[in-house]
This record gives structure tokens, C-alpha cells and sequence, in this order.
């Protein structure tokens, strides 16, 4: 029996960050545990985090650095040629594939339609619904008002959509982790603003809570492409109650012991409400908004806004009045686990429809 092959075309840097690349890591382990080989393609640039998907063993096909500040820019102008690219470094390595996917906001029905004739099928994995594509499966974990009809016009008439929090892809570290029921006591804060931050909040969250009186036990993570993470170890070194994380492998123990969470609406987003775990979130790219203002309508979280009018005062006032009203924050606690549909994530239902396991 041959094994399936997998391709996933997928790019991190400073500005994209780095939560394409690892939700794209998290399906190609559990493919792995289907036998399934993963191939992936990324283009160099600042903050790209390749060396980390070769850490866990997959094989990276490699396109040329461009720059990055603009990056969403150049992929409009230049799609064929990064079609073009992406084919020919596959061509010289594969003959052909079961699955493309495809995880980038740059790219749509244009791009996969050049690429498609390479796989049997093709899968995107979406969160904005603001152009359309040409695929066979559309993946959108998000849960936003009236998420079931956002791509209705936007995909093929045959193309299976996989959307909704029923869908999320969460880490096997996070199914281990037991579920922990809150007091709505807040004596541990988890700061953790995804891989590379670079509107650089964590520094922001800092200088709040190192303002706290009777302060709680603050555990800062940092992803290894995070340009300031220097300073913000060297910050953490100051303060007794400050614990440094960078590129972390138990991100999931450290949100099951925190009591609240302070972080950016992308992808921890789902990690975070799969343990319950209530959160202050700050908006720092469109990508996010709509998300965090769902989580906030729903009680499991505190939408403090846009980066840019989230300030450390702002941020202070809101950790000190639910501090004083645990109450809320228990209750933040109950809704974040009403919201995250375990029991169908437990059954790998992305992993089941590639396979072509039910409908």
C-alpha cells in the first residue's frame, strides 16, 4: 500500500507571523499518524520559522527570499510566478501528490487553479472569506456571526466546507491535557502573543502587570522568530513573579495552569478556549477581529480592541477589575469550554474528511 503524499504551501515571516505554519504542522502530524508523508514549500523570509518544521521532521522545498514588509502585495502582483516556482521545485522532487494545501492569505482561486492538476485534490485553509477559490476542501476553524454562510459564494459547488470551532486544529498535547475547572481566582497570567509579535504587545502586557499590587505569578512566551526577545527576557529577569518562555513544547501546561490569559486573536485563540481558559485579547491584524469580537459577544473572553488604541493603562485597569470580580471570570471560564466543541475535535474530523472518511 503506497502512502499518501501531502504538500502544504505555507509561509511565515515577521509580518505574516507564524500561525499558518504551525496549524499546518499540527495536520501533517496527525497525517503522520495515518502513515501519510508531508512535503512542505515556504518561501524565505525575515522570521520564517523553516528550521522549525525540519526540527519535526518534514522535508522543506524552498522558493526564493522576498521582501517581506509587503509581502501580501507581491503575492497580487506576482501569483504565476509563484505558481510557476512552487511547480517546478515539486516537479523536481515529487511526481505528483494526493493532497495540495494550501494556507496563505496572498494566494487564491488563481494560484490554485495553475497548481491543482498537480494533486488529486486540493484543500485551502481560510479564515478571512474575502476572495474565492478553487479547491475540493475549504477549512475555516473560525467561529464569527453567521460563519456557515461566509463562503457560499466564494468556493466551487462540490467543495466540502469544514467550518466552525468543531474544526479546530489543536496539538495532541492539548487533548492530554486534563480539563481544569477555574474559581475565577486569578494568581497565574500566561502573556503569549504567537511566534513573532511584531507589533511587539508582549512588552506592552509587561509594563502593566508589573504595576499589580500583591502581583500573580506571570509566565511570558515568546516564539523563537520574536525580534524582541531579548529585551523581553531581560525585562522577565527583573522581577521575581516574571517566568521567560521561548519556543515552548508544553504550551499547553502552562495555559492549563494559568488562570487568565493576555494574547492576540489568531490561532491560540481555539488552543486557549479548548482548556477553558477566559483571556484579554488584542487585535493585531484584520484577520482576527471578527473572531475576538464573536469570542467577547459569547462571554468567553475580553475584547480590548486594536493594537494600536491598546494601551498598557488600558490593559492594567481591565486585569485589576477582574481580579476584583472573580465571579466574571469563572463565568469567562464556563463559556470558553461551552465554545469549544470538544467532543468533535477529539475525532480528527480535518484529518477524517482528507481521508475521505464520512460527509
Amino acid at each position: 500500500m503506497f502512502s499518501m503524499k501531502i504538500v502544504f504551501r505555507v509561509d511565515s515571516s515577521v509580518t505574516i507571523g507564524t500561525g499558518h505554519v504551525m496549524r499546518c504542522l499540527t495536520l501533517a502530524g496527525q497525517l503522520r499518524q495515518r502513515k501519510a508523508d508531508s512535503f512542505f514549500v515556504c518561501r524565505e523570509m525575515e522570521g520564517n520559522v523553516i528550521s522549525l518544521i525540519r526540527e519535526q521532521h518534514f522535508p522543506v522545498f524552498t522558493l526564493p527570499e522576498v521582501e517581506d514588509r509587503r509581502v501580501l502585495q507581491w503575492y497580487e502582483r506576482n501569483w504565476e510566478r509563484d505558481a510557476r516556482e512552487t511547480l517546478s521545485l515539486l516537479e523536481r522532487h515529487l511526481d505528483s501528490a494526493d493532497f495540495f494545501v494550501v494556507d496563505h492569505y496572498g494566494l487564491d482561486e488563481k494560484w490554485e487553479s495553475r497548481v491543482k492538476p498537480f494533486a488529486k485534490k486540493l484543500m485551502v485553509i481560510d479564515d478571512l472569506a474575502n476572495r474565492r477559490h478553487d479547491c475540493d476542501i475549504l477549512l475555516d476553524q473560525n467561529y464569527v456571526f453567521r460563519y456557515r454562510e461566509r463562503y457560499k459564494d466564494l468556493v466551487p459547488p462540490g467543495c466540502r466546507q469544514l467550518l466552525g470551532p468543531g474544526y479546530a486544529l489543536l496539538r495532541e498535547e492539548f487533548f492530554r491535557a486534563p480539563r481544569r475547572v477555574r474559581n475565577g481566582e486569578i494568581r497565574n497570567i500566561l502573556v503569549f502573543f504567537g511566534g513573532s509579535d511584531p507589533t511587539n504587545e508582549t512588552e506592552k502586557a509587561l509594563e502593566a502587570l508589573v504595576r499589580l499590587e500583591d502581583p500573580p505569578a506571570v509566565h511570558v512566551v515568546v516564539g523563537a522568530a520574536n525580534p524582541k526577545k531579548k529585551r523581553i527576557e531581560e525585562i522577565c529577569g527583573s522581577y521575581p513573579h516574571l517566568f521567560f518562555h521561548c519556543q515552548v513544547s508544553n504550551l499547553a501546561e502552562l495555559m492549563n495552569e494559568a488562570d487568565l490569559a493576555i494574547g492576540a486573536g489568531g490561532t491560540a485563540t481555539w488552543e486557549r478556549l479548548f482548556l477553558g481558559l477566559p483571556a484579554l485579547i488584542v487585535v493585531v491584524a484584520e484577520n482576527q477581529r471578527e473572531l475576538a469580537e464573536a469570542v467577547s459577544a459569547f462571554g468567553a473572553a475580553v475584547n480590548l480592541g486594536w493594537s494600536r488604541e491598546v494601551t498598557p493603562e488600558k490593559i492594567f485597569h481591565e486585569i485589576s477589575r477582574l481580579r476584583e470580580d472573580p465571579e466574571k471570570v469563572r463565568a469567562m471560564a464556563e463559556r470558553a469550554g461551552e465554545l469549544a466543541d470538544r467532543d468533535m475535535v477529539k475525532t480528527y474530523p480535518v484529518l477524517r474528511a482528507m481521508m475521505g472518511e464520512g460527509r
